[in-house]
């Protein structure tokens, strides 16, 4: 989720890739302290170097730039917290019902990092994809055309339905993205011969019937899309309660390279390293 708080504060024009700040490891907030993974303190740091070493507090600092209120509308743009209304059963909107209390900077802190809402594969598969394409939100689609039986063909063409930030911005995160893969946690997700730019995400799990998360388990996750510079595929890999490993980048990142690999080959696209 990180990657949607670097694009609101690109698109907002709070920061650029080479946007520094000094991390201490944590941020203090109404009384609770929020760390870093794994307890690190990293000092000095561009806003590309937050999302390659995955910072909490770095995307905390983007958050505070410019606000509750305009941080949850982006998150919304995106799509989170509705339904993507794709031809399929059961789809889930996801819960943002933290973020209703604009005033609750705790929940907005934590969000700016992904914990305490809850997102789909699904929309978060098609936000990255609308940073693929430059900022164009897509609505998915499973059927491309309907055959009847009397043969008279109905296409269902693409639908746009937003434009979630400027194309400048899209194309500044696509490149942030893409140092990720090459110099960030997601060195294993790469696929040799094309750009790929993409993020991990390792989860907590929330407990069942009590606050507080389960330390036993977590959701590994990786996202992103090929060729960067212009994507033909967007690709998410979740993986719930990896065996042995903890972290994404040892579990779902190489699976998104098989996968992306498989599809840039099968459809010919042309290799661009």
């Amino acid at each position: 989720f990180k990657p949607i708080t670097m694009a609101a504060g690109l698109d907002a024009g709070k920061i650029d890739p080479e946007t520094e700040y000094v991390d201490t490891g944590s941020v203090k907030i109404s009384g609770y302290t929020i760390k870093n993974s794994e307890e690190k303190t990293y000092g000095r740091k561009t806003m590309t170097e937050v999302l390659e070493e995955s910072i909490n507090t770095g995307v905390i600092h983007v958050q505070k730039m410019f606000g509750n209120k305009r941080f949850g509308d982006y998150v919304r743009v995106f799509g989170f917290g509705e339904k993507t209304g794709i031809e399929l059963p059961g789809e889930s909107a996801g819960n943002l019902a933290n973020l209703k209390n604009t005033r609750s900077d705790i929940h907005f802190y934590t969000a700016s990092f992904g914990q305490g809402i809850t997102v789909t594969p699904l929309q978060l598969a098609t936000a990255f994809a609308a940073i693929g394409n430059r900022g164009k939100l897509m609505k998915p689609q499973i059927v491309e055309k309907i055959i009847p039986d009397d043969g008279a063909e109905e296409r269902i063409d693409p639908e746009e339905v937003r434009q979630v930030v400027s194309e400048e911005a899209a194309a500044q995160l696509s490149q942030i993205l893409k140092s990720v893969v090459v110099n960030g946690h997601g060195k294993r997700a790469a696929v040799p011969g094309y750009q790929v730019a993409g993020k991990t995400g390792t989860a907590q799990v929330s407990k069942i019937g009590e606050r507080g998360y389960d330390e036993s388990l977590t959701v590994g996750s990786f996202a992103g899309f090929a060729p960067a510079e212009d994507a033909e595929f967007a690709v998410i890999v979740r993986i719930f309660n990896p065996k042995d490993v903890q972290w994404a980048e040892s579990t779902a990142a190489p699976a998104f390279s098989k996968v992306m690999k498989f599809l840039l080959e099968y459809y010919g696209v042309k290799p661009t390293e």
